[in-house]
């Protein structure tokens, strides 16, 4: 049972994520495990990795509301790519549920240096506006959001970085469309990996609560300051890609005793 100080942490780590992606957009979520294990003081990583799920699910489907009344997101699209990763999801999450905890940190510490070199990447195809998922994209579709999904249950993350360029590459969409509906099977993958993990008693409910509304509050202030910001967001991005390699780089270091036995 965790104590008052760590429930203020976990609200305070809610907001740092939900400010790092209002600020830079995608790829903020893959701190909410770090901080729920070496800030909050969570001691089973898959309680940490569960209840990261469910809080990365609900600021998702927020994040989805407000780019629905945007018209930035194709419902057909996110529909299919949610239907089957939604399978992968679940097959992901039971098989991560399986792997030793300290293990799995380290695994996902390898997963955060390559979302670090995804924020890197430059992203320069405009995409085609009136891209749609018809019959002749719909297996590429399907293929993309079933491998996505089995990432992102296996690690208990969102998987935006991986499904945004998923959409994109599936069906040739716009990079402000892809995100938009990237949020449609973010808030999937996280609800089934939730619910998955919760069978098995691994999400703190009260954590969880506070962890998104601390999200909730930093997404606004996060996401004013990128307004004023303008184009400069693209230097932020960097260093926060930076920020991820340090954690990632620090949670192999803390993990290297699952590894290797005397460390």
């Amino acid at each position: 049972m965790m104590d008052l100080t760590q429930y203020l942490l976990g609200g305070v780590s809610g907001s740092l994520v939900g400010f790092v992606l209002g600020l830079v957009g995608g790829g903020g979520s893959i701190l909410a495990v770090p901080l729920m294990v070496y800030l909050v003081g969570v001691p089973n990583p898959h309680v940490a990795i569960g209840t990261s799920a469910l809080a990365v699910a609900l600021n998702a489907a927020t994040g989805l509301a407000s780019h629905a009344r945007a018209q930035h997101v194709k419902w057909r699209c996110g529909g299919i790519y949610a239907a089957a990763g939604i399978v992968g999801a679940l097959a992901g999450s039971t098989f991560g549920k399986m792997v030793d905890g300290d293990k799995l940190l380290a695994l996902f510490a390898l997963v955060m240096l390559l979302v670090g070199v995804l924020m890197l990447k430059g992203r320069g195809d405009a995409g085609n506006p009136g891209a749609e998922c018809n019959r002749e994209k719909a297996p590429k579709v399907v293929g993309y959001g079933l491998g996505s999904g089995l990432f992102s249950g296996f690690f208990g993350i969102g998987g935006g970085f991986l499904i945004v360029p998923g959409l994109v590459a599936s069906t040739g969409m716009p990079m402000l469309m892809a995100v938009g509906t990237s949020l449609v099977a973010v808030t999937a993958f996280g609800l089934t990996t939730a619910a998955n993990y919760a069978f098995s008693g691994l999400i703190d409910w009260p954590l969880a609560a506070v962890f998104v509304t601390g999200g909730v509050v930093g997404s606004v202030g996060g996401t004013r300051l990128a307004e004023r910001l303008g184009a400069k967001t693209g230097r932020l991005t960097t260093v926060f890609a930076i920020l991820i390699f340090v954690v990632a780089l620090y949670m192999l270091w803390r993990s290297a005793a699952a590894f290797i036995p005397g460390l």
